[in-house]
């Protein structure tokens, strides 16, 4: 028998720090073993380690920092490694657990004392050759030499020198040559991050006016290399939100001219590609003031009526530019409680039906119901050719609420023609004022649903609910399972409804539950996969309580006569009764 290394470790008469099973829970089957061979072949340095931590050194493809929190059944961690960041946890993790598992008292000792034994070694250097030593580091490492650069830059340079320094830094940081793939970009954040904190140092020495300035040169440097990364998982823009968050607080400390604020926040919100300064007006609101805001106003003001307003079906699409000033005058119309500025700026853009619906939510949020329905039935007027399924249903309600019951069948009838749903089904029999009514509402929807079905054509794995998925919904909605069932042989369902039908089915047609049970169990095995099997698993314990003693133990054969090759599933069905 193959031990596993969980059990190899727990047999070793080594203490064990971390339980492992729930490390090998916390990082995946796969990151476990590939990190109980990285052990194992002694790649993991431990550098420090106490009750609350343990720090190492893992060579993989890099050489990697790893940092092991808790003990017992309690873990957690970082390290610098690139799977780390996609995923929170990686194989150097796991290497680095059972590292620490695998010491003996010695060395664990040894371990625990290391750190202490480098301090009061360097204790005892003197600071002139502690100096020589950090020099002769820098000389060979750039990063900390320009970080000491600039340190030293702090303590006895001039604005304008810090300045010049601190730019280069920004230069070098965010510069990007070619194209900067996904698997690099977590090199390029830190060395932006490294940046941005000696920034946010600046800061805290009182400098706030140079962090602004030099947060300008940051931001047109990232607009730009934005546009020449994979950043895919949001670390270049988290770079950003942290400069945004940077910058708001410099203008909290510096009080700069609130009238310039506002036109450098307005041409960032209005002219960048990005939306990291969206909504600028609130951020910075209690930094403008009177009279910052005022401004900002006026160039939103300014710049709307050079929009030309956009009606009906052959309208251009809005440009994020419009958009933006568009929500700013919102913004200060909402300030003021004028919902007629809102109407009137939102009525600039009528290019879609969802347009009509955003004003006509606005009336009746403000207790216009009248006008509300007035907008929502403009818009259905003018997209009567492609009504909103939203807009559709909201002046319903409105429609009923006014008494206006012919109309609201009319648009309901009409739409589920168009784009039949279980909901317009429920709504269309909600209308219903009596139970014969109900009866011809059903009758419609599934003569709607048959004839659709018939054309939609063979069920597809990509398309979520058709005609023909609709159809057998609403057939076991009014509880016609034998009904529902013809429609699946005829037209087809997906899956997980057929799966759905069979448990509706269990008490009352149990011959049609099993057809479909071994239909499924059939299909789940032979795509294979351990979710598969656990879900043909499953089902097959659903089918036993349906099916005879001697008829199930007869499939029961028959199925693991023709799946024995897939032997994750035949184990799965000889571990447990089934």
């Amino acid at each position: 028998m193959v031990q596993t290394p969980g059990r190899a470790l727990l047999k070793s008469g080594a203490v064990t720090r971390f339980d492992v099973a729930v490390l090998r829970d916390a990082v995946g089957e796969k990151a476990f073993e590939r990190g109980h061979a990285y052990h194992l072949d002694g790649r993991v340095e431990i550098i420090a380690i106490d009750e609350a931590r343990v720090v190492a050194r893992v060579v993989g493809t890099d050489v990697y920092r790893c940092e092991v929190k808790g003990q017992g059944r309690t873990l957690s961690g970082n390290c610098t490694c690139r799977a780390y960041g996609d995923w929170g946890s990686c194989k150097h993790m796991a290497a680095t657990a059972l590292a620490a598992n695998s010491l003996e008292p010695a060395a664990a000792e040894h371990a625990s004392s290391r750190l202490d034994k480098i301090r009061n070694h360097l204790r005892a250097k003197g600071v002139e050759n502690l100096v020589e030593m950090i020099l002769q580091l820098a000389e060979k490492d750039t990063k900390l030499f320009e970080q000491l650069g600039l340190s030293a830059e702090l303590d006895t340079g001039d604005e304008t020198t810090l300045l010049a320094g601190f730019k280069k830094a920004i230069t070098d940081a965010t510069r990007v040559r070619g194209y900067i793939e996904y698997r690099d970009m977590r090199d390029w954040t830190r060395s932006i991050d490294g940046v941005l904190d000696r920034i946010s140092g600046l800061l805290e020495g009182g400098r706030a006016s140079l962090v602004l300035e030099l947060l300008d040169h940051f931001f047109a440097r990232m607009d730009d290399a934005l546009t020449k990364v994979d950043d895919s998982d949001g670390g270049g823009g988290a770079c950003y939100v942290r400069a945004c968050e940077i910058h708001v607080s410099a203008c909290e400390k510096s009080g700069p001219d609130p009238i310039e604020l506002a036109r450098t926040l307005f041409a960032r919100e209005v002219d960048s590609d990005s939306d990291f300064f969206f909504g600028a007006s609130e951020t910075y609101a209690d930094i403008l003031g009177e009279a910052g805001l005022a401004e900002y106003r006026k160039l939103a003001t300014m710049a709307w009526q050079k929009v030309k307003s956009r009606r009906g079906r052959g309208a251009e699409t809005r440009r994020a530019r419009e958009y933006a000033i568009r929500t700013m005058l919102e913004r200060f119309a909402e300030r003021d409680n004028d919902i007629d500025a809102i109407i009137a700026i939102r009525s600039n853009d009528l290019s879609s039906a969802g347009d009509y619906l955003g004003i006509a939510q606005v009336c009746l949020d403000d207790g216009r119901e009248q006008e509300a329905l007035k907008w929502a039935e403009e818009g259905l007027w003018k997209f009567e050719d492609d009504p909103d399924r939203r807009l559709v249903l909201f002046a319903c309600d409105l429609l009923g609420r006014n008494g206006r019951n012919e109309d609201v069948d009319r648009l309901l009838w009409r739409m589920f023609s168009r784009e039949p749903s279980v909901e317009l089904y429920q709504r269309l029999k909600s209308t219903a004022r009596d139970r014969k009514q109900q009866s011809l509402v059903r009758d419609g929807a599934l003569t709607v649903l048959n004839d659709r079905a018939a054309k939609s054509g063979p069920q597809t794995e990509w398309v979520w609910l058709r005609a023909a998925d609709i159809l057998v919904r609403v057939l076991m909605l009014e509880g016609l399972l034998a009904d529902a069932w013809a429609a699946v042989g005829k037209h087809g369902c997906r899956e997980d409804l057929m799966e759905e039908l069979a448990r509706a089915s269990e008490p009352d047609l149990p011959a049609e539950a099993l057809k479909a049970y071994a239909y499924l169990v059939e299909r789940k095995v032979r795509m294979g996969g351990q979710a598969n099997y656990g879900s043909a698993h499953a089902l097959i314990k659903r089918m036993r309580r349906l099916d005879g003693a001697a008829q199930h133990s007869t499939y029961l054969a028959d199925l693991m006569m023709r799946h024995k090759a897939k032997r994750n599933f035949i184990k799965l069905l000889t571990s447990k009764p089934s």
